[in-house]
């Protein structure tokens, strides 16, 4: 019975994902903005005290679905539905993007031991909290569900207090908030001045919010911006206390640098619903490649030349570079050259680094025509840059050694006869006096 269970759970989640996306696709919608429900992970929790009087969190990954309608309605699938039938907070209108890479998520909200009455109607101060996170390659987008239970659920405090979830159970929700950022990750340039997206959404007016900014970088968080709506006051730069009042608290960096590399944690309290959203900022800059020779380089047999090809300016420090060598109507198959050197890697005040590979050149007649390439890879680059010559060998000039030996024997006549009467004479000069 137990094999049998396990195999028709699969079947139903199975066809529960096929339908979603059968769904989608004759909708002919690349949004899910207008999507009546969405399969989800619900990922569940078991909490219990251990023998040692410590709470133990045990995590249960179930099929659920977000169904969106009114009240009164009926699931549309037998399995876990969170429908959510108030609308003052809509999640679907803040998607940007289509199924592909689609990953929905609901977890048990933990209000952190803060008891109040959500400040909505309906709302009691029993209510249960869900998240219901969706992410894409371009957005996350995490909004708070709230449930109202038909009795209070009782516990031990607010870690092990647990309302019971069935596996074919209806929760009426309504969204009470929503956080999202549309730059769930960032890989920005040197010295630019990037907007990390954070934004969110209420349903009822003159929340009591606090925003705040935190960057965490080698283990240790330092607050970059905070603004508490309470005493109107804030400290630090790069929101914009007014774009708050209307649910924009993006964060502008100054001019990027190698320290500002991170996680960038937004974070947006309204009690008791404490959302955050992590965006990791990476910086990267593509090398500058040159050479020391133009694009094609003449050499005379015999004479040799150490070329030298320059990466400059690249971040992070990963970078591979190769001499490349290719016969003219050969392989396409480059050939590698054995005598390459590498300097070790330079680093600028900016951060950003160098490194050069080099060779000595010393071709034979055999080598004329021969193609050599340095080519550069980067994690900045989709494909490598390559920076080419082509060489070209000649002979010594002959005619040029037979003018030097020519002009060379003229001279040494002409010295010969400069010198000859002069030799001539002293001798005659020489006889007279004996």
């Amino acid at each position: 019975m137990a094999v049998l269970r396990t195999t028709l759970d699969m079947i139903r989640s199975s066809g529960l994902l096929i339908f979603a996306l059968l769904n989608l696709r004759l909708n002919g919608s690349q949004s899910v903005a207008d999507l009546q429900w969405l399969p989800c992970q619900f990922v569940d929790e078991k909490v219990q005290m251990n023998e040692e009087g410590h709470i133990e969190t045990q995590y249960i990954h179930r099929e659920a679905v977000i169904q969106f309608g009114n009240d009164g309605e009926g699931p549309l699938y037998p399995t876990i539905t969170f429908l959510i039938t108030a609308f003052k907070v809509e999640m679907r209108r803040y998607f940007e993007g289509g199924e592909d890479s689609l990953n929905c998520e609901i977890r048990r909200h933990n209000t952190g031991g803060i008891f109040m009455r959500w400040p909505a109607s309906g709302a009691q101060e029993h209510d249960v909290w869900f998240t219901c996170t969706l992410r894409h390659s371009k957005s996350t987008i995490t909004t708070f569900l709230r449930h109202t239970p038909s009795a209070p659920v009782r516990g031990q405090g607010d870690s092990l207090q647990r309302l019971t979830v069935n596996d074919k159970d209806l929760l009426k929700t309504s969204a009470g908030m929503v956080i999202l950022t549309r730059t769930p990750s960032a890989e920005v340039g040197f010295l630019t001045e990037p907007t990390l997206d954070c934004q969110f959404a209420v349903d009822h007016k003159q929340a009591n919010l606090t925003v705040e900014w935190r960057l965490q970088r080698h283990g240790e968080r330092s607050k970059l911006f905070s603004y508490s709506s309470r005493t109107g006051k804030s400290e630090g730069t790069g929101v914009s206390i007014k774009a708050i009042g209307a649910g924009n608290a993006s964060f502008k960096l100054p001019p990027t640098r190698k320290t500002s590399e991170g996680t960038y944690i937004c974070s947006v309290l309204i009690p008791p619903l404490y959302g955050t959203h992590d965006i990791p900022v990476t910086l990267s800059e593509q090398p500058r490649v040159s050479l020391n020779v133009g694009s094609t380089y003449s050499l005379t047999l015999g004479e040799d030349k150490k070329v030298v090809c320059d990466a400059e300016g690249y971040y992070p420090l990963d970078v591979t570079m190769e001499w490349l060598r290719e016969p003219v109507g050969g392989s396409p198959t480059p050939v590698f050259l054995k005598n390459v050197l590498y300097s070790s890697h330079r680093v600028h005040q900016d951060g950003t680094y160098s490194l050069s590979a080099f060779f000595l050149l010393q071709p034979g007649l055999e080598d004329s025509g021969y193609k050599y390439t340095c080519r550069v890879s980067h994690k900045s680059l989709l494909t490598p840059i390559r920076k080419s010559f082509i060489l070209s060998v000649t002979e010594p000039d002959s005619t040029l050694w037979y003018i030097t030996v020519f002009v060379f024997i003229i001279v040494m006549l002409g010295i010969l006869f400069w010198l000859l009467p002069q030799f001539i004479a002293a001798r005659n000069a020489a006889k007279k006096r004996f």
